[in-house]
C-alpha cells in the first residue's frame, strides 16, 4: 500500500536529518516532494544539500523539487510554494521540520541567536501554513506535521534554555492555534515529537551526549508516514510520540531504529 503516491510534499529543512528521512519514506511512495532548506552548496561540518536530497528521493521512486529557501524570508518562502505548484500542481502536505537550537540559559544566549531561533522555529512554522494553507485547503486530504514537543508550562524545560524552549513551545502553539482555525475545514494538523534523541547533526550542538545514544532519524520518518497516511477529517490538534504511533500501527519492535543498539538510549526534551 503506497497512501502517498502521487501526494506533493513541501518539506522544510529537508536536506538532512529529520526532513531528509521523512522526505525519503514519501518517496519511496511515489510522492513529490519539494526539499525547501538553505544547504544549497555543500558545508564540510554539515552533510547534505538541497540537491543531493532531491536526488535521493528521485532515486528512492518520488519526484524531488530543490528549492533554496530560507524560512525567515517571506518572499523565499512565498517563491517556493509557488515553484512547488507550479511542478506539481498543488500541495496535499506541509512538513514543518525546520528548527534551529541553542542549548544554553540566558547569560550565555546571545540575542541574534534568540532571534534566530524564534524567527525559524515558531514564525517560520507559522509563514510555511500561511502560505501553503490556500493550497491545503483544496487538496482531498491535506495535513500539516510540525515537529514539535506536547505544550508544557512545566519549569523545568524553560529553565536551561528559557529562548530554545520558548521558541520549540512557539512551534507548539502555532499547531494548536492552526488545528483550532483549520481542523473544521478539514486540514488535519499534528504535531510529531520523538520519545528518545534522534541521532542528527544537531546533536553535536549539545555537550555531553553522543549520536549513539539516539535512534534514527527513520523512526520519526515511519511515524510521519503512518500520520499521513490517515484520513484527515476529525484528526487534528494531536502532540503525537513516535513509538506510540508506531505502535498504534502495529509496529512494536523498535530495536532496530537504534543507532547503536550497544549503547542506552537517553530521552529527548520535554516529555516526562
Amino acid at each position: 500500500m503506497t497512501p502517498l503516491a502521487g501526494k506533493t510534499l513541501f518539506i522544510t529543512g529537508a536536506s538532512r536529518g529529520i526532513g531528509l528521512a521523512i522526505a525519503l519514506r514519501a518517496a519511496r511512495d511515489g510522492a513529490n516532494v519539494a526539499i525547501a532548506a538553505k544547504s544549497d552548496v555543500p558545508n564540510p561540518k554539515l552533510p547534505g544539500t538541497i540537491h543531493t536530497a532531491a536526488q535521493a528521493v528521485n532515486a528512492a521512486g518520488g519526484q524531488g523539487l530543490a528549492l533554496k529557501c530560507d524560512i525567515r524570508e517571506e518572499d523565499q518562502v512565498r517563491a517556493a510554494v509557488a515553484a512547488t505548484v507550479d511542478a506539481f500542481g498543488g500541495i496535499d502536505i506541509l512538513v514543518n521540520n525546520a528548527s534551529a537550537i541553542w542549548l544554553r540559559g540566558t547569560l550565555d544566549t546571545p540575542m541574534k541567536r534568540f532571534d534566530l531561533m524564534q524567527q525559524v522555529n515558531a514564525r517560520g512554522s507559522f509563514l510555511c501554513a500561511q502560505a501553503c494553507l490556500p493550497h491545503l485547503l483544496v487538496a482531498p486530504n491535506p495535513h500539516i506535521l510540525t515537529l514539535a514537543p506536547p505544550p508544557s508550562l512545566d519549569p523545568k524545560w524553560w529553565a536551561p534554555h528559557t529562548g530554545y524552549t520558548l521558541a520549540k513551545m512557539g512551534m507548539s502553539f502555532v499547531t494548536l492555534g492552526l488545528a483550532g482555525e483549520f481542523g473544521p475545514r478539514g486540514v488535519a494538523v499534528n504535531a510529531l515529537w520523538p520519545r528518545t534523541l534522534i541521532a542528527t547533526d544537531a546533536l553535536n550542538m549539545i555537550p555531553g551526549v553522543s549520536p549513539a545514544n539516539g535512534r534514527k532519524p527513520e523512526i520519526l520518518a515511519d511515524a510521519a508516514h503512518a500520520i499521513l497516511a490517515r484520513p484527515a477529517a476529525g484528526f487534528t490538534g494531536n502532540f503525537l510520540i513516535d513509538d506510540e504511533v508506531l505502535r498504534d500501527a502495529g509496529i512494536t519492535d523498535l530495536s532496530h531504529y537504534a543507532s547503536d543498539p550497544s549503547q542506552p538510549l537517553l530521552p529527548d526534551l520535554f516529555l516526562d
